[in-house]
């Protein structure tokens, strides 16, 4: 029986650990510490999963007495981005294996500080790249590795988030960088690893552009010059073309999303946490608009963009190679797309030959399917008839981050930043 402790029990935590625990993977694993700064957040994971409401609970600051008092063999990370670093860390100086949701950590410094405490300790990272187990990016990995197109050239992806999660971000924690690392690192660490996989080559240089379009204080969209409003009680909500779109002015409308939940009142009455503070805020300081271009140890070049206000979501890929093509078009949440959406399929196009459309089969679960295939990695262990490595460790992790660090200050400096750069230059501060 493996014994595992979970810091930071967000609704991510409960979803993705904490319930399969129980209610699948019960007969090897169990539960046997919840760390939290709130209290409120353990009343809300016993009414969701009554298993844990046995479960001995600790508080911020109790990360060494629930080491003591529990003994697991495994620490889940799961709270806010910022924060990971100081669980994982402590955890490996426990010898303790630890499983650890992305973005591993949100500077290259502390991804820096991960790797050191991990050559030093008998246990080992592993960051949830979930992507990675989408049943789409599954089969383009294997093309890749069939050959199917040679040595890979270039490539494109281009990622579409709606104005519904585009603006979520803008309403919680995430819009202060020093908390997300800002949504090149939040958002974005999730596609670079995705590609990094896929080419199965290191990013070594960025260069890129980015700005604010759509949310703070200058939005075009900004009914009000005012800050410190929240959704719930603003006065001119019904002038808010953010908010209207995907909610009626008694508040009683209910958007699926399989990144945010729609519950405003339960999660705002958390403590000191809310999931409707104003997009216009002045207070924001993150960027809603990227591109860059990312080279590659072994001379794959990739062009990137992601816009977080769009009006539909998913993402537009194209691999380039010596032997031909890749080319997928994802749309996420249909039923927030105006309009049908066709099926997803990869089509190949050898480079001197007929194309080749390719249908997958789909899986239920979280991520396009792949919440539960990784769920069964981390708590079965590894398939082991998968012939490719696919669970993410700590250096995937940093060059994820890192690569994202890479690119806001790529848009500050207004020059190409090297990450081997980041990641050497802080481990000698």
């Amino acid at each position: 029986m493996k014994r595992f402790a979970v810091c930071g029990v967000s609704n991510r935590a409960i979803d993705m650990f904490i319930k399969p625990i129980f209610k699948t993977f019960s007969e090897t694993c169990s539960l046997v510490g919840m760390l939290d700064f709130d209290d409120k957040r353990f009343g809300v994971c016993r009414n969701l999963v009554p298993e844990t409401v046995n479960v001995p609970t600790f508080y911020n600051g109790e990360f060494e007495r629930m080491i003591t008092e529990t003994r697991p063999d495994v620490i889940i990370v799961a709270s806010r981005d910022d924060t990971h670093v100081e669980y994982i860390v402590k955890a490996l100086e426990h010898d303790l294996a630890v499983i650890t949701e992305k973005p591993m950590a949100t500077t290259a410094a502390d991804c820096r500080k991960i790797i050191d405490a991990e050559e030093k300790s008998k246990g080992t990272v592993t960051v949830t790249f979930n992507y990675r187990y989408n049943p789409y990016h599954t089969k383009i990995k294997e093309m890749i590795l069939e050959g199917k197109l040679g040595k890979i050239t270039s490539v494109d992806l281009n990622w579409y988030i709606d104005t519904y999660h585009g603006s979520s971000y803008f309403q919680r924690w995430n819009r202060q960088r020093e908390l997300s690392g800002g949504l090149s690192i939040h958002k974005s660490s999730h596609h670079f690893d995705l590609v990094n996989w896929w080419l199965d080559q290191k990013p070594v240089e960025v260069f890129s552009f980015g700005a604010r379009n759509y949310y703070g204080e200058e939005s075009p969209f900004n009914p009000k010059q005012e800050d410190g409003r929240f959704c719930i009680t603003c006065d001119v909500r019904p002038n808010c073309s953010y908010y209207m779109r995907w909610n009626t002015r008694s508040n009683s409308a209910s958007v699926q999303d399989d990144h945010i939940s729609s519950d405003m009142k339960r999660k705002n009455a958390y403590t000191n946490y809310r999931t409707d503070q104003c997009i216009f805020d002045s207070s924001i300081e993150i960027e809603d608009t990227y591109t860059a271009t990312v080279k590659y140890d072994q001379g794959a070049l990739l062009s990137y963009s992601i816009n977080f206000s769009l009006p539909y979501e998913g993402y537009r890929l194209a691999i380039n190679g010596t032997k031909g093509r890749i080319e997928t078009m994802e749309y996420h949440a249909p039923s927030r797309v105006p309009f049908p959406t066709p099926t997803q399929v990869i089509d190949y196009y050898p480079l001197f030959g007929s194309k080749e459309t390719i249908h997958v089969v789909e899986r239920a679960g979280g991520h396009g399917g792949g919440d539960p295939i990784m769920q069964e990695d981390i708590f079965l262990g590894v398939d082991p008839f998968r012939p490719y490595k696919i669970l993410s460790g700590s250096e995937d992790g940093a060059y994820a981050v890192t690569t994202g660090e890479a690119v806001w200050k790529s848009v500050k400096q207004k020059r190409s930043i090297k990450v081997e750069d980041l990641l050497a230059y802080q481990s000698m501060t």
